[in-house]
C-alpha cells in the first residue's frame, strides 16, 4: 500500500475533483465543530488539510492553523476558498508535505485530521500525529468507518478503521479518551444525489 497514497495519486484525486465541480464538503465537518466548541483556541495542526474548509474554519473561531496537504491543486484551491471566504489574513499557513516523513516541530494545542489516508497504514499515521499534541492538548480524528457496505461512496477499505481500533492505540496512561463514536450521516453531492458517509470520530485529550 505504500505508494497507492502518494502524492500523484493526490495530485489526480483533487484534479479531478476540480474538473468534476464542488463535491459535497462544503461546510466543516460536523464532528470538528462539535468536539472543539468547548476548547479554548490555541494552535493547531489539521493532518490532510484538503481544500482547507476545516482549517479556515478553525482561524475564524480564533485558532493559529497549521494546516498541511501533500497536494499541489488542494493548498491552492485551500488558499483561494480563504481568500473568498475572509479567513483571517496570517491564521493560517499552508504547508505541502508527506504527512508520512514530515514533521511540525513543536507540539500544538489541537491535532486534527479528517479522512486523511497518506502512504502509511492508516492506524500508524494515527499513532505519528498524536506525538505532535502538547500536554493537556486534544487530539481529534475523524475517520472512515471499517466495514460498511461497499456501494455508493465507499473509501479503499485500508483506509478505514474502528472506533475501538483507534482507542486501542492511545496509551491509557498518556491519554484521556473523551469522544468514541461510530455514525452515519448523509450529504448531498454536486450532482442533488444523497452520500451517506460512515464515520469514526475519536477525540483524546493528551494528559499534562
Amino acid at each position: 500500500m505504500s505508494g497507492e497514497f502518494d502524492a500523484d495519486y493526490w495530485e489526480s484525486h483533487w484534479q479531478q475533483a476540480n474538473e468534476h465541480g464542488a463535491g459535497p464538503e462544503i461546510v466543516p465537518n460536523p464532528s470538528l465543530v462539535r468536539e472543539t466548541r468547548s476548547l479554548m483556541p490555541g494552535s493547531a495542526l489539521d493532518a490532510g488539510c484538503g481544500e482547507g474548509v476545516e482549517a479556515i474554519w478553525l482561524a475564524n473561531e480564533g485558532w493559529q492553523v497549521t494546516a498541511v496537504d501533500i497536494s499541489t491543486e488542494a493548498l491552492s484551491r485551500a488558499s483561494e476558498r480563504a481568500k473568498d471566504d475572509g479567513a483571517p489574513p496570517g491564521r493560517i499557513q499552508w504547508v505541502e508535505a508527506d504527512l508520512s516523513a514530515w514533521e511540525p516541530g513543536r507540539q500544538l494545542d489541537l491535532v486534527t485530521t479528517h479522512y486523511a489516508h497518506p502512504a502509511m497504514a492508516q492506524l500508524a499515521f494515527y499513532e505519528r500525529i498524536s506525538h505532535w499534541v502538547a500536554s493537556g492538548g486534544t487530539l481529534l480524528i475523524v475517520g472512515h468507518l471499517h466495514g460498511q457496505p461497499r456501494h455508493g461512496h465507499h473509501p479503499p477499505v485500508e483506509a478505514t478503521v474502528t472506533a475501538a481500533s483507534i482507542t486501542a492505540g492511545l496509551d491509557v496512561t498518556r491519554w484521556d479518551v473523551v469522544t468514541a463514536e461510530e455514525h452515519t450521516r448523509t450529504l448531498t453531492d454536486h450532482a442533488g444525489r444523497a452520500v451517506e458517509l460512515h464515520d469514526v470520530v475519536v477525540r483524546a485529550t493528551r494528559r499534562a
